[in-house]
């Protein structure tokens, strides 16, 4: 188990909780917190049951029964403050760590599917102290706002020349890290996107500009679908690469993910002195990696929206604090496998997902069909 993770499970010993720390590998995730199931998962399983489907019931119970993250955003400050102390309570209670995914940045995801967030910097903040708050003393490890550096106002083409949205999305960002990470047991990670997305050259300077040297570190895959490979690798180069900057070098001389594997490791031995504990620490999301990125079919569509509900994909690796690597905290399972990423229509009018020919349920909704899919294909297998 990780030195990080192990410290957030035993800080709460000090507080006069008793909390285990049991040994948690690729099959068995007893060190974090499993929460409440989407009630529709329920429902999906009791009909499983009523039309004698033993199997897939069984799969998809033992997939909502795995640890997985708690999503918070579009809570007033005064709700997202009981909802938080709740789980944490809970979760401490158990002897487990909660893993709390907040999303309610001002512009989240560029007013798309899963559009929504706080109306403004100063209700941003407002709400993050209410986090705060109801996190306390508690164990907790944050993930802080998936997308919200990957994809800037800047980035969605909503910002103005002087890039002031953007700003703002930085100081916001830097603000929920400066609030979050010094409390006694909580531990914040940055968002960096996925492997397939930004280079490390890209990524680490809004790293830095998020407050990424205050913070624990950052998580990288988060609701998509590369390998565990793929991202264990692009999370050693950005933290190799935030170690280089802070030594005053530029970020621009980094390796990146496309280099030879080799070449990049033999740049890391020559330039990276810091010692891994000093380091930007980071967290994978392995939750529907198992069978890798969806390859959509060539030129049927004009914007395949790959990351949006792609067919036939599985459930990866459970999570995990034993990942073999001094820098890669823990795999885990921040995206609910089962709640649909909205209604894809890979450039078409639509309303139907023309890969799927169905209508998606919108963002965050239960999506009995993909749930399947998920368990069907899980690797290693579930249930």
């Amino acid at each position: 188990m990780r030195p990080r993770i192990r410290a957030l499970l035993t800080a709460a010993a000090a507080l006069g909780l008793t909390l285990a720390v049991p040994t948690v590998d690729a099959h068995s995730a007893g060190g974090f917190y499993v929460p409440p199931a989407n009630p529709d998962a329920y429902r999906q399983i009791a009909g499983l049951l009523r039309q004698g489907d033993l199997a897939d019931a069984s799969k998809i119970a033992a997939m909502v029964r795995t640890p997985q993250a708690v999503w918070y955003g579009d809570q007033t400050p005064a709700e997202v403050r009981r909802a938080v102390a709740a789980t944490t309570r809970d979760a401490a209670r158990k002897g487990t760590l909660p893993v709390l995914a907040l999303y309610n940045v001002p512009g989240r995801d560029c007013a798309n599917y899963s559009a929504g967030g706080a109306a403004d910097t100063a209700e941003y903040t407002a709400w993050i102290d209410a986090v705060a708050a109801g996190i306390g003393s508690r164990p907790a490890l944050v993930i802080l706002e998936p997308d919200s550096l990957a994809l800037t106002p800047a980035d969605c083409g909503q910002d103005d020349a002087q890039q002031t949205l953007t700003a703002a999305r930085f100081a916001e960002v830097d603000y929920a890290v400066g609030k979050l990470e010094p409390l006694a047991a909580t531990r914040v990670y940055l968002d960096t996107g996925h492997p397939n997305w930004h280079s490390v050259n890209s990524i680490v300077p809004r790293l830095i500009r998020g407050g990424v040297e205050r913070a624990t570190g950052f998580y990288t895959n988060t609701s998509n679908y590369q390998t565990d490979d793929a991202g264990a690798w692009y999370g050693t180069l950005i933290s190799s690469c935030v170690a280089y900057a802070a030594a005053g070098g530029d970020p621009a001389a980094c390796p990146n993910q496309w280099w030879p594997r080799a070449d990049a490791q033999g740049w890391i031995d020559a330039n990276v002195h810091a010692d891994p504990a000093d380091m930007a620490h980071f967290v994978t999301d392995s939750s529907r990696n198992g069978q890798g990125p969806w390859t959509p079919p060539a030129g049927k569509y004009t914007n395949a929206e790959d990351w949006c509900n792609p067919p036939d994909r599985g459930l990866g690796a459970r999570p995990t604090a034993d990942t073999g690597s001094a820098l890669h905290d823990a795999k885990l399972w921040i995206k609910i496998p089962g709640e649909s990423d909205g209604r894809c229509l890979r450039g078409t009018a639509g309303p139907e997902d023309p890969e799927r020919g169905m209508v998606d349920p919108a963002a965050g909704q239960w999506f009995p069909e993909q749930a399947l899919e998920l368990v069907r294909f899980a690797s290693p297998p579930i249930g």
